[in-house]
């Protein structure tokens, strides 16, 4: 596979982990977890916004930490939205997923992607050669997804391994498009539709 076919795999397989260990767990609250975890990846790469704000989804007053370069808290939905939409420029994913689920949440170690020019990178306090390029970005990143009673999200807390950055100069034609990204999320939450 070419680099681009790399990265059109890991987007499209990017909750096989996830899958993986809901078919190895009995806890039906941590299934609930899990499956909620799934869900919003897809609903966020799919561009679903809305749906994953909805009440079933998500506590009235989510609170999101997220240490991207400058750490920012978001405080309610208003704000998670905005935040998703403004990741709409680039493309993320995420490999090498270590998945803990308990009753109060789940863990996630992880390798995250980026996709994106050099520009958007230097917002992130990320170092590049030239703005008008574009690179594979990635870093070992912890997510901490607290859950309420109900299995609803309460929250996102991301923390960056800054050490362990590699920035990847690449070619235009290596970029995933964002297009592609939502279209396949979308055919991915058809198929999770119909399999209910």
């Amino acid at each position: 596979m070419n680099r681009l076919e790399i990265f059109q795999y890991q987007i499209a397989h990017v909750m096989d982990p996830v899958c993986k260990l809901l078919g190895e767990i009995d806890n039906p609250r941590h299934k609930r977890i899990l499956e909620n975890y799934r869900l919003h990846v897809h609903l966020e790469l799919a561009g679903e916004f809305d749906r994953i704000v909805a009440p079933d989804m998500m506590v009235d007053e989510p609170i999101y930490r997220i240490n991207w370069g400058k750490p920012v808290v978001l405080r309610g939905k208003d704000e998670v939205v905005s935040f998703y939409k403004s990741a709409q420029r680039f493309v993320m994913w995420n490999t090498d997923d270590q998945i803990a689920v308990a009753d109060w949440g789940l863990a996630d170690e992880l390798t995250f992607h980026f996709l994106a020019s050099g520009k958007i990178l230097e917002e992130f306090g990320v170092e590049v050669d030239d703005k008008q390029a574009f690179y594979h970005y990635q870093t070992k990143q912890a997510f901490i997804w607290p859950y309420d009673d109900h299995a609803r999200l309460i929250g996102e807390h991301l923390y960056v391994d800054a050490t362990s950055a590699v920035v990847e100069k690449i070619e235009e034609s290596d970029l995933v498009s964002p297009e592609w990204v939502q279209e396949t999320h979308k055919r991915i939450l058809t198929e999770l539709d119909s399999a209910m």
